[in-house]
C-alpha cells in the first residue's frame, strides 16, 4: 500500500517541512527514505551513492548521505548545517529543511524553523525523549509551526514494541502541555527499513494511523490554502491584515512610450492578506491616504494580490513613496513604534552588548538599534527564566530595543513576516541574531 497518486490534476500547493531531533535520531535517514521510496532520487545520484555507501564498506545504501552533503558531515555522521531538499509526489511540493541534532548549531535549526509548514520531530525509540527533543520541540513552537509530528524512529531496533512507542508518547504529552502545544501526532517507524514512512510495511501492524507521507499529503489542507493561487483559499487570505513593504519604485525611462513618463509603481511582495482594486490604502510612515488604481503581476493586470505574491501596486494620488515604506489597508494598521520587546536567538560568537549600536532590519527596513534590557533567559531544557547580563551563542531571551526609526510591526504570533526581524552587527555587518516581536 502506498501514500502516494498517480492523480496529476490535484495540486496541494508547497509544503516546507523541518526534521528536527536529537543527535543520530536519523533524520537525514528518514530524509532519504523518503525520497528513495517516493521515487524522488535521480538516477546519477543514486548510482553516486552507491559508490560511495560501498567505498564505506556498507552493504546497502547509506540513504543519509543524501542531505550530508559537507564533507566534514561525511566523515563524522552529522549534520552540521542545515541541508534543504526539494521534491513533488504529484499532488504537492515539497522543501524539506534537514536540522542539525548538536545544541551548538542552535542558530542553524531556528534559521531553518522560520520558515517551515511543519516540523517532524525524531524520537530514537531505544533513548525516548531527550534534551534535543525538547530543545527543537521548543524552538519549533516558538517560531510558530502550528504542525508538530513526532516521528519514534528506529522501531526496527526495540522489536517494533507497542508499549515503548506508547511510553514515549505520553512522555511527550507531559513536555507538550507544559508548553502549550495544542496538536501533536504520532507516528512509528522505521527510516532504515522503510516501515511506515511511504510504505506501511509488515511490522507495524497494531498501528493504525497515517504513514509519514499520508500525513504529509493528506493532513495539511489549510496550509495548502494560504500558499496555493487566488482561487484556493480566499477566506484565509482575508482573514489577515493586508501587509506590503515597498522594495523599490519603478519610474521607467523610455523616450519612446511617453504613456509611461507618468507611471509611478511600488513593487514589492505581499507579506499578508489580500488587496483589491479601489481598496482604501494608507502609506507608513507618512499616513498619506489613498486607493489602489491598478495592480501588475509582471505584465498582466489583476483584479487582487494576495500573500507570496510580487506585484507592482499603482495608486491614485501622487504621494512620496520609497523603499522601506509599507503600504497597508486603511482600516487595520500595524503597531507603530520605536521600541520593541521580542524573544531573541543569539547567533554570534560576541555576546550581545548595551553598550552597542545594532542595525535591525525588519522587512524592507533598517533601524539602528540599542538594547535596553534582556528581561530573561529561557532555559529550553526546562523552560526556567534566568537572569542574565548577556547572551552568548544560541541562547534565548526575551529582550527590549530602543530603535532610532519607527518600525511597522505585528506580533509575531499573528504574523511571521511583520513580527520577525534580525540583528545585524553595525561594524562586521554580520547576523547576530534573529528576534519574534512579543
Amino acid at each position: 500500500m502506498t501514500a502516494l497518486t498517480s492523480n496529476h490534476h490535484i495540486d496541494n500547493g508547497l509544503l516546507r517541512l523541518l526534521t528536527c531531533g536529537s543527535v543520530d535520531d536519523g533524520k537525514s535517514t528518514l530524509i532519504g527514505r523518503l525520497l528513495f521510496d517516493s521515487k524522488s532520487i535521480l538516477t546519477d545520484t543514486l548510482s553516486a551513492l552507491d559508490k560511495t555507501s560501498q567505498k564505506r564498506g556498507l552493504q546497502e545504501i547509506d540513504l543519509a548521505l543524501l542531505t550530508d552533503g559537507l564533507q566534514a558531515e561525511r566523515e563524522q555522521g552529522i549534520t552540521i548545517d542545515v541541508a534543504y531538499r526539494y521534491f513533488s509526489t504529484g499532488t504537492r511540493k515539497y522543501i524539506i529543511a534537514d536540522a542539525p541534532g548538536h545544541e551548538q548549531y542552535t542558530r542553524n535549526m531556528v534559521t531553518a524553523a522560520s520558515t517551515a509548514n511543519l516540523a517532524i520531530i525524531l524520537v530514537d525509540a531505544r533513548k525516548g525523549i531527550q534534551t534535543q527533543t525538547r530543545r527543537h520541540s521548543y524552538l519549533s513552537h516558538l517560531v510558530g509551526i502550528e504542525n508538530l509530528v513526532v516521528a519514534v524512529n528506529k522501531m526496527d531496533l526495540v522489536d517494533y514494541s507497542e508499549n515503548i512507542f506508547e511510553t514515549i508518547k505520553q512522555d511527550y504529552l507531559k513536555f507538550a502541555e507544559e508548553l502549550g502545544i495544542e496538536t501533536v501526532e504520532f507516528i512509528p517507524l522505521s527510516a532504515l527499513k522503510g516501515d511506515m514512512v511511504v510504505e506501511r510495511g509488515d511490522n507495524l501492524d497494531w498501528y493504525q494511523g497515517n504513514t509519514l507521507m499520508q500525513r504529509l499529503e493528506l493532513g495539511s489542507q489549510f496550509i495548502a490554502d494560504e500558499n496555493n493561487n487566488e482561487n484556493n483559499g480566499a477566506a484565509s487570505h482575508e482573514a489577515k491584515p493586508f501587509r506590503f513593504p515597498v522594495q523599490y519604485v519603478c519610474r521607467p525611462k523610455d523616450s519612446t512610450r511617453p504613456e509611461l513618463h507618468d507611471y509611478r509603481g511600488f513593487m514589492g511582495r505581499v507579506e499578508s492578506g489580500e488587496i483589491k482594486v479601489g481598496e482604501s490604502i494608507t502609506v507608513l510612515p507618512s499616513g498619506k491616504i489613498s486607493t489602489v488604481e491598478a495592480i501588475e503581476l509582471g505584465d498582466v493586470q489583476k483584479y487582487n494580490a494576495i500573500k507570496e505574491q510580487s506585484v507592482t501596486l499603482l495608486l491614485s494620488d501622487e504621494i512620496d513613496i520609497s523603499r522601506g515604506d509599507m503600504i497597508v489597508k486603511t482600516s487595520d494598521l500595524p503597531t507603530q513604534s520605536k521600541q520593541i520587546d521580542a524573544t531573541i536567538c543569539w547567533f554570534d560568537d560576541t555576546p550581545l552588548d548595551k553598550s552597542k549600536t545594532y542595525q535591525i532590519r525588519h522587512t524592507t527596513r533598517e533601524s539602528k538599534a540599542k538594547l535596553i534590557d534582556i528581561k530573561h533567559k529561557i532555559d529550553v531544557n526546562n523552560l526556567e527564566q534566568q537572569s542574565v547580563n548577556e547572551l552568548q551563542m544560541n541562547d534565548i531571551a526575551q529582550v527590549s530595543f530602543k530603535l532610532a526609526n519607527t518600525l511597522f510591526t505585528d506580533a509575531y504570533k499573528d504574523n511571521r513576516a511583520t513580527g520577525a526581524f534580525i540583528v545585524i552587527d553595525s561594524h562586521s555587518n554580520n547576523t547576530v541574531g534573529a528576534g519574534m516581536i512579543s
